[in-house]
């Protein structure tokens, strides 16, 4: 859900915020703990020997080497603890004891390494202050963030869909082992491919688990069907359909599962399987995609909400002016394009754009086929006839673009990512092109920094978009958007 690293730096502002609250807390207290204050008593001597004699708290700054000391034992110890491993499988007392203790175990280790170098000068008031403030922190912010994931969980923001592949025996297990064994909530069985067609589906004619074809049909349902795993039931017997399984979840970036029938009903009486840490507990093969719930793909994410944030409020004065500027110069046309495309995992979506072309483009496009500059699926006139005069200009410097910021914000585009594809296209599109469709599409990628209104083969747009994805990287979005913000500025958009 939040990846380790990203919680560390959580953790520490919480310990930062939770040191100048006890900082505050003992200046506001140092009156009443003076020798005779309204709070002193003889013992506190013991914990504020120095307010007690009336020595002034020393300044802020002083404590921060104490803050810097602290923070990492205590992260050390919520390690330690297993703090950082996934909240929604942590038992609320797990995760209080854990939060609560080891703010105090990383006090003890730094007091000890204080007494053992005889480094006295520090106020054991904020200390005891800062640990029970940092628990209390620590404790609200994990509670807090596990109930909200509980509740996405609940309505099925996580869950998963699975596609069952094998022979009717191994996928009548599964989809018992499913039924009996899981939340629908977590993982829903979206349907099943069988090896040959005609096959007795058994108990499976039953369930309302729908039947999807063979498995010769892998590769295309995986594109256009949004499937997180597969899972195959291998037979006994051996088949040689394995290996196109394999390879299609491959190119797809698919996590699979074989599960060997034999394991299914009879399970070894000594040895023991050794589960994947991610698994249902199936004694299955896991293949697993590169970039699995990677940091860098979290990191992605928050950069597209936040940059697209950020840019839709300082772009609404553009957006009024071109707003007024195609009522002006065409009433009849409505500001924004609805553009229905196809995006991650063949999820359908609507995007918008500023409207650049003639009521009539749609329906005129089949008159113009003829002209078509582009080899392959995709449409593309230079000097397009439907394109009113104010779309040129929007066109050359991208303007018409900038709407679909929107749909970075929801999710279904990334600001670095491959063109999402018409459903007209993609019913054209090769097998190989369809590889495209397992990352978010984009509003800019290398097609848009190298020259995209002088590509005129499909096949070489698609081989960028898959340079992208099989190189892709932080600093390779870095690269590309701050190039595309060159070429929009030199005016050389489609």
């Amino acid at each position: 859900m939040i990846p380790r690293r990203l919680f560390w730096l959580v953790d520490f502002v919480i310990m930062w915020i939770a040191s100048a609250g006890a900082y505050a807390f003992v200046a506001c207290l140092q009156p009443s703990l003076i020798r005779g204050g309204a709070l002193w008593r003889p013992w506190m001597e013991i914990l504020t020997p120095a307010i007690s004699m009336g020595v002034p708290l020393s300044p802020v700054t002083d404590f921060l080497w104490m803050f810097l000391a602290l923070s990492p034992a205590t992260i050390l110890f919520l390690e330690i603890f297993k703090a950082y491993d996934a909240l929604i499988e942590q038992p609320c007392r797990r995760i209080i004891v854990a939060a609560s203790i080891a703010p105090f175990c990383g006090l003890a280790m730094v007091a000890l390494a204080l007494f053992a170098t005889k480094s006295l000068g520090w106020s054991r008031l904020w200390v005891f202050s800062f640990s029970l403030f940092s628990a209390a922190g620590l404790c609200s912010v994990r509670l807090t963030l596990r109930s909200y994931f509980m509740r996405r969980r609940a309505l099925g923001y996580y869950t998963k869909e699975v596609l069952l592949v094998g022979s009717p025996l191994g996928l009548e297990w599964l989809a018992r082992f499913f039924m009996e064994t899981t939340l629908k909530s977590e993982y829903r069985v979206c349907g099943f491919l069988t090896l040959e067609s005609g096959n007795a589906l058994g108990g499976l004619e039953h369930t309302d688990i729908p039947h999807l074809g063979t498995v010769s049909g892998l590769s295309s349902l995986l594109v256009h069907k949004a499937v997180h795993e597969v899972i195959v039931a291998y037979p006994n017997s051996g088949e040689a359909w394995l290996k196109q399984v394999i390879k299609d979840c491959d190119y797809f970036q698919v996590l699979l599962r074989i599960v060997p029938e034999i394991l299914l009903d009879e399970r070894p009486r000594d040895l023991r399987i050794l589960y994947h840490a991610e698994a249902l507990h199936l004694p299955a093969i896991v293949l697993k995609p590169p970039h699995w719930n990677s940091n860098a793909l979290f990191a992605k994410r928050m950069i597209d909400i936040i940059l697209s944030f950020i840019l839709l409020i300082i772009l609404l004065p553009v957006f009024a002016l071109v707003a007024v500027a195609i009522k002006v110069t065409t009433p009849n046309l409505p500001v924004f394009y609805r553009w229905k495309v196809v995006g991650h995992k063949g999820v359908h979506f609507t995007g918008f754009k500023f409207t650049t072309m003639d009521a009539d483009a749609d329906t005129r496009r089949e008159q113009l086929l003829s002209k078509n500059e582009m080899s392959g699926p995709v449409f593309k006139i230079k000097n397009d006839p439907r394109v009113t005069p104010l779309g040129k200009f929007l066109r050359k410097y991208s303007i018409n673009e900038l709407p679909q910021l929107w749909s970075v914000l929801t999710g279904d585009m990334s600001l670095v990512g491959p063109r999402p594809a018409f459903p007209h296209e993609l019913r054209r599109y090769e097998i190989w092109h369809k590889r495209k469709l397992i990352i978010r599409p984009g509003l800019t990628c290398l097609w848009q920094v190298r020259g995209r209104n002088k590509i005129t083969d499909f096949n070489d747009w698609v081989r960028m978009d898959l340079e992208y994805i099989d190189n892709w990287s932080l600093w390779l979005d870095v690269k590309i958007l701050l190039r595309t913000a060159w070429v929009v500025i030199r005016g050389t958009g489609s």
